[in-house]
């Protein structure tokens, strides 16, 4: 007897990625799910990415992937109009000439169970991980906005600040406050977590890992003598991508689906290190 192979449909990818990261953690501001394409389209190769860039696109186009994942959405508020000479524009015209859908993945993965802070505090080597923020009643335990662990016994600051730069790809850290001798327990947020400092602060952590740091942000955690670490959004939430990539992985596994799944290999941060007296960039 034949095997029949499952046809895979974006809505079909769409009830897995609920069950998973679901839809409704999603911040009441954010646009998630299916932003580009139909609910009916076939899918056979994925592209997961950070952002909706037409460099995003065109690396879907060149490695055939029809539908592209990613955590930042690509339409986030309303649009007046597509002029197709902007970046956005031709964005969007060059997904849909080429039939490629897009998915945003975005505050539902920050919020969900094993979701974007749950990857990089477990990369930092903690342990004993709660929510920062958990989620009102009524939602799965373990849900919430950014992450709180320890270290079974604490670290030196130098070893630390290593296992920070590694998991996040940077050269550098920009600082706030006086950095600790050691290092017990820590507090992060994946992207932009300026406005979680004081939770941070008042959950007893050495140090705060996130980014976009606000300057009064960081005035205010020098006078609290409190350490906050701007890793920057891209490296606080490029760990996501390979999580992102597991979670599906494990559903195409559950739903025996038949379809690729590919991390994207020429995204890179929008940002570079100019170092004084040098055009070299890192």
């Amino acid at each position: 007897m034949c095997n029949v192979l499952m046809t895979v449909r974006i809505r079909d990818i769409i009830a897995g990625i609920d069950r998973e990261s679901p839809f409704d953690l999603a911040e009441n501001w954010d646009n998630v799910g299916l932003l580009v394409g139909s609910p009916e389209h076939e899918v056979r190769k994925i592209l997961l990415g950070l952002d909706p860039t037409t460099t995003l696109v065109d690396e879907a186009i060149a490695r055939g992937a029809d539908t592209i994942i990613t955590h930042h959405p690509v339409i986030f508020k309303p649009l007046p109009r597509i002029d197709t000479s902007t970046p956005e524009g031709s964005l969007l015209q060059k997904a849909l000439t080429h039939q490629i859908a897009i998915i945003a993945c975005h505050t539902n993965l920050d919020s969900s169970k094993n979701g974007v802070s749950d990857i990089l505090a477990s990369e930092l080597g903690l342990t004993e991980i709660a929510p920062l923020i958990p989620t009102t009643p009524g939602n799965e335990a373990g849900t919430g906005i950014g992450r709180v662990g320890c270290y079974a016994e604490p670290i030196a600051i130098r070893e630390f600040v290593d296992r920070a730069l590694n998991v996040l790809g940077l050269p550098v850290l920009q600082v706030a406050g006086p950095l600790p001798e050691m290092v017990g327990k820590v507090a992060v947020c994946g992207g932009s977590g300026s406005d979680l400092a004081e939770t941070a602060y008042a959950s007893g952590a050495d140090i705060y890992l996130t980014a976009e740091v606000k300057h009064n942000i960081a005035r205010w955690a020098e006078e609290r003598d409190f350490c906050i670490i701007d890793g920057s959004h891209y490296g606080t939430e490029q760990p996501a991508i390979r999580l992102l990539a597991e979670k599906l992985s494990t559903i195409a596994a559950q739903s025996s689906w038949k379809i690729e799944i590919l991390q994207t290999v020429d995204e890179k941060s929008p940002f570079v290190w100019l170092h004084q007296n040098s055009l070299t960039q890192e």
